[in-house]
């Protein structure tokens, strides 16, 4: 009887060891492979990709999101990190980026030199960049990772970032800086919207020379006063397209991390004929760049406006409202000189010239009420120059 007794003890012993090995095994295999792995997927953008900011800087060196201050391996414009803890020197990683609509698979190998450091390290990512121009709307998507380090397998991470508007321009964001953080400005994102090369000008440029103000572009060749007449023809014919004023340029983004403003491309603000003052700036700078003149992008807080030198020398500029191409009641911007009262009788030609010379006397006086701050680069303020030199470093989104 108690041989029988301790029978059924061991057995039952040996079947309650078993269950615990078998647990025990799948709470390793889940830890190995998808919960606890000594990774974590990072960024600095507080979990947003902004189309944008990968478009713009594509073909480019420059990188307008900064890289993290600790030690980092790859490419930090891929703007997605793994932050992994190096084994001993020169480590060796794989990191493999499963597939979502926006990027294909990507695998990436470095190697991370020094002894068991913190690093970020920035795998290559093969950017869709249709997809990436054609995204309208903010979506989710689940970025997946696989990470081998020194040939031992590290499991899988899942983090879920949303993928930005394309018409989202990147402002700035906070960047960790010790115990504390430091706003870092990326408003030089501006100059994708700027697109000098979009096939739709030759058809707007075509139908200013229609209107017979100028005959041809010449950009500087001529003097200032044919440089002028040049930027007249343009906003003529944005007029006689029947551009309103829209006000839409708040982002759906809510982060105390990044900051963003809605843009329309050159597409969609001609397919619209809508625009605030950002899209009336970035357009209007587009069709000077495409009769080579050049232009400005003047930004004040609440507010941007278009400046365009008047001689290639730079030594003279001129500035424009463009919210006031629209339809517009121009005892809103001059209340004192009750000039609608004037209209009555005056030429649709004549009103457009009234408007232009009465928008470059309006951002003349802001522009000269903000000098100081836009010359001292202060917070909020910008005067970028779309040239060369910035071309060189910022492309046009090609929308």
């Amino acid at each position: 009887m108690l041989k029988i007794y301790l029978s059924i003890r061991w057995r039952d012993v040996l079947i309650l060891l078993a269950i615990m090995l078998f647990v025990g095994g799948g709470v390793t295999l889940y830890r190995t492979t998808y919960g606890n792995a000594d990774f974590e997927i990072v960024d600095a953008l507080g979990g947003n990709i902004f189309p944008s900011a990968i478009l713009s800087v594509a073909t480019t060196d420059v990188e307008i999101v900064e890289p993290v201050d600790t030690p980092y391996v790859g490419n930090p414009k891929s703007l997605i990190g793994i932050k992994v803890r190096s084994r001993g020197k020169n480590s060796r990683i794989r990191i493999e980026v499963e597939p979502t609509p926006f990027y294909a698979r990507s695998v990436s190998e470095f190697v991370l030199p020094r002894h068991r450091t913190d690093y970020i390290v920035y795998p290559d990512i093969a950017w869709d960049y249709d997809a990436l121009r054609s995204n309208q709307q903010a979506e989710p998507i689940s970025v997946i990772a696989s990470v081998t380090l020194n040939e031992e397998d590290m499991g899988k991470r899942v983090r879920t970032f949303s993928m930005r508007s394309v018409n989202e321009c990147l402002l700035g964001y906070m960047k960790p800086v010790g115990k504390g953080s430091k706003f870092i400005s990326t408003r030089l994102l501006f100059a994708a919207y700027v697109n000098e090369e979009n096939p739709m000008i030759d058809k707007v440029l075509r139908e200013a020379l229609n209107t017979r103000i100028v005959n041809r572009f010449q950009g500087y060749q001529g003097d200032s006063a044919q440089v002028v007449r040049q930027v007249y023809a343009l906003w003529n014919v944005l007029q006689r397209r029947e551009f309103k004023y829209s006000s839409i340029s708040n982002s759906s983004l809510s982060s105390n991390v990044v900051f963003a403003q809605r843009v329309r491309t050159f597409d969609d603000a001609l397919a619209s004929s809508q625009i605030n003052c950002v899209d009336g700036s970035v357009l209007f700078a587009s069709l000077l760049r495409a009769i080579n003149i050049d232009p400005v992008l003047v930004r004040i807080p609440g507010h941007m406006f278009v400046g365009f030198y008047t001689d290639n020398k730079h030594s003279h500029i001129k500035f424009l409202e463009t919210t006031m191409i629209g339809d517009i009641n121009l005892d809103d911007y001059f209340p004192a000189e009750q000039l609608d009262s004037t209209m009555l009788g005056k030429s649709r030609s004549a009103m457009s010239r009234l408007t232009f010379d009465k928008s470059m006397e309006y951002a003349t006086v802001r522009y000269e009420r903000n000098r100081d701050k836009l010359v001292n680069n202060s917070a909020g303020y910008m005067f970028l120059e779309i040239s060369k030199g910035v071309r060189s470093q910022i492309q046009s989104i090609g929308k």
